[in-house]
């Protein structure tokens, strides 16, 4: 399976999302923008955050739900752009709603109960109303936040820290199509944890050793840190797996089903489009490239989308 690229000059994209007229929505991290990608390969700004927008999922009316992390520090050289901190002028994390017409943004949360987010990095809608969300974290010289799963409503009227401490920061998250488990991707230690839903904001937890109640479904093995994920029709997890370079399938059952090799060690986050929802989009960060390729099996349809 060959890799197109779509466009190239990217400032470390995430967070894709195919739209209905075929083009990509991502966000530029380092740029602090939401950028659409037409479909033959040309940029122009949907809106301007700031701040470190992550996270991107198509929401109602015509909106983007978008999870900003407060900004990094870059090192930047060629080919090999990447966050090594938090943001001097860091306040807070934040959920944003971007509406695609005017570029408007307007904060949805930014903090849960008495505590601020950290650092927003990935989210699903579930289609009842509300979505789950993941918080990395953020990183300093000297220390660490540990990150955590949270669920939101998408009116504004209700947010709740579902788990905590997920202690090698929260990042890639999704729901199984019967909307039962909800699968999140640790990124410092390389393990995908299992949730089953037992309602909005609640799920079942296991007891201690767990650190945040979740099943550990997957191990990677080796050297392999784990960034944004995405679910097919048929179920299984399909995650970007940084530092080796790899997206990487997962069944239900926590088998490594199949591995492709990614041209770059930063493959940060993959969606589904096209239509019949079997192109892959995926997000080359350090090198700034959106590419697609044709996937084996279909996507998930998401809500909105």
């Amino acid at each position: 399976m060959e890799l197109t690229t779509l466009a190239e000059g990217l400032r470390f994209p995430e967070g894709p999302v195919a739209l209905p007229d075929g083009s990509i929505a991502l966000v530029e991290i380092a740029r602090g923008t939401v950028t659409r990608v037409a479909a033959d390969g040309t940029t122009s700004v949907i809106a301007t955050p700031g701040g470190g927008p992550n996270g991107l999922a198509a929401g109602p009316d015509g909106t983007l739900i978008l999870c900003n992390n407060g900004g990094f520090t870059w090192h930047d050289a060629p080919g090999q752009l990447r966050p090594t901190g938090q943001a001097a002028d860091y306040t807070t994390g934040r959920i944003e709603v971007v509406e695609m017409a005017t570029g408007a943004v307007r904060i949805l949360y930014d903090r849960c109960g008495d505590i601020p987010l950290k650092g927003p990095n990935d989210l699903q809608l579930d289609g009842k109303g509300g979505f789950w969300f993941s918080d990395l974290g953020k990183s300093r010289a000297r220390d660490r936040d540990h990150g955590g799963v949270y669920w939101a409503a998408l009116d504004g009227s209700r947010i709740v820290e579902a788990a905590h401490p997920v202690p090698g920061g929260a990042n890639g998250i999704g729901i199984s199509p019967d909307g039962e488990k909800l699968y999140v991707a640790e990124t410092e230690t390389g393990r995908l944890w299992a949730f089953d839903i037992l309602g909005p904001g609640r799920l079942r937890k296991s007891p201690w050793p767990s650190p945040h109640g979740g099943n550990m479904l997957c191990q990677f093995p080796g050297f392999r840190r784990l960034d944004s994920l995405a679910i097919t029709a048929e179920g299984n997890i399909v995650v970007a797996t940084l530092v080796s370079g790899e997206i990487t399938t997962v069944s239900p059952a926590g088998e490594i089903l199949d591995v492709v090799k990614m041209p770059e060690p930063m493959p940060t986050n993959i969606c589904f489009g096209g239509p019949g929802l079997d192109v892959a989009y995926i997000t080359l960060s350090t090198t700034g490239k959106l590419v697609s390729m044709p996937w084996r099996e279909k996507g998930l349809r998401l809500p909105y989308c």
